[in-house]
Parts: structure tokens; sequence; C-alpha cells
């Protein structure tokens, strides 16, 4: 079953350099790789947001907000970085006055949401293979 989402920008109102923790990107990019159309959709329920990953960049839509965008993290830059645990440094962009306050929260929210979502993708504890058996014909 495939949904289709459809999502609003704004007019942008500032952007900022920033850095995003080595960790929270890597396992961003971890998820994209599994991602067979291009596109995962991450809850971050702390903060009642919907992160949406793709290949450009990281959009951040609050529940209430009715598909309108009020963050993208773009511009991303990991070939900067010396060693993978190096922080890759992108753009924040934001389209609602109140970004800049949600950004105080969302970088550290964000990493709790993909682990919590990669916990929920992984394999149950106590997971068995049950053998077929084969008929000769």
């Amino acid at each position: 079953m495939i949904v289709e989402e459809t999502f609003y920008r704004p007019a942008e109102l500032t952007r900022e350099p920033r850095t995003l923790p080595a960790d929270t990107y890597n396992l961003a990019r971890r998820f994209l790789a599994r991602a067979s159309d291009g596109c995962v959709f991450v809850p971050i329920r702390s903060m009642q947001y919907l992160a949406v990953l793709d290949r450009e960049e990281i959009i951040f839509v609050f529940r209430e907000g009715r598909r309108l965008i009020e963050i993208a993290w773009q511009g991303f830059r990991p070939q900067d970085r010396n060693t993978l645990d190096a922080p890759v440094a992108y753009d924040a962009v934001y389209y609602a006055e109140s970004a800049g306050e949600t950004m105080r929260w969302l970088q550290s929210e964000f990493l709790k949401a993909l682990r919590d979502f990669d916990g929920r993708a992984a394999p149950r504890a106590g997971a068995r293979i049950i053998p077929l058996a084969r008929r000769n014909p």
C-alpha cells in the first residue's frame, strides 16, 4: 500500500548554518538507504512533529500545522568532515515564527525518535526460523 502525502513550503523567513551530530546523520542515512521509495517518515511523538527524510533534505511538520513545513534541514555536507564520527554541516531553514524555539529541542528529540524507530524496525527478540518441509516429487 502506497500513501501519498503533500506538504506545503511557506516563504522562507531565515536560515542559519548548523551541525548535526554524526550519530544522528548516520542513522538517518541508514534509514534512507533501506527505503525502497527514497523517503522515510519518522514520528517525533515527544514534540508531536513528523520528520520526512529524503535524499536532499529533512523536513519537519507540526501535527497541527496541516502539512505546512516549519523547518527544513538542507545542504548536508558530509564530504567536509574528516571522519565518520565528526558532525555534519547543514543549513536550517525556518518557515515559521516559532521555528527557532522548536530547533532548541529538535536535534535531540529527532535522534531519540530515530532510535525508537530503529528499535521498532528491528526483529524482535525470540524470533526463530521455521524450516519448511520439502516434498519430493
